[in-house]
């Protein structure tokens, strides 16, 4: 079966643990922030939403994959990274879209399949 779904543009979560991971993601975030086209989310120091530990969110248009992606495959050190598309369907972005560099996340599904959108 095919799914004709649009996306309409990309978030990625950069998650961190402790003080050390917390730079390594500032200096992530400050290098994006100053090379490419993203809308910064706040700094999250405690799970939020579906997301199991402290994070950062950036939003970025469709136009603006083919760069920052490659980018962050190279640069995400040790963090783990989610990113996934916006297709209007937050379940299926989160669980089926997805895609992680470095370890995989156990995210909090049942939080989207109960209608929360605070992702």
């Amino acid at each position: 079966m095919i799914i004709s779904k649009q996306i309409n543009g990309y978030h990625a979560h950069v998650y961190y643990t402790d003080d050390i991971s917390r730079a390594i993601a500032g200096r992530i975030r400050e290098y994006v922030e100053h090379k490419f086209t993203v809308v910064m989310g706040r700094w999250r120091d405690d799970p939020v939403g579906p997301h199991p530990l402290p994070m950062y969110q950036m939003a970025f248009d469709n136009n603006e994959f083919a760069s920052l992606v490659p980018w962050l495959m190279l640069n995400h050190d040790s963090l783990s990274v989610l990113i996934h598309p916006n297709t209007n369907d937050m379940v299926a972005d989160h669980r089926y879209f997805a895609i992680w560099l470095g370890e995989k996340l156990d995210l909090n599904i049942t939080f989207l399949e109960a209608g929360n959108t605070s992702a």
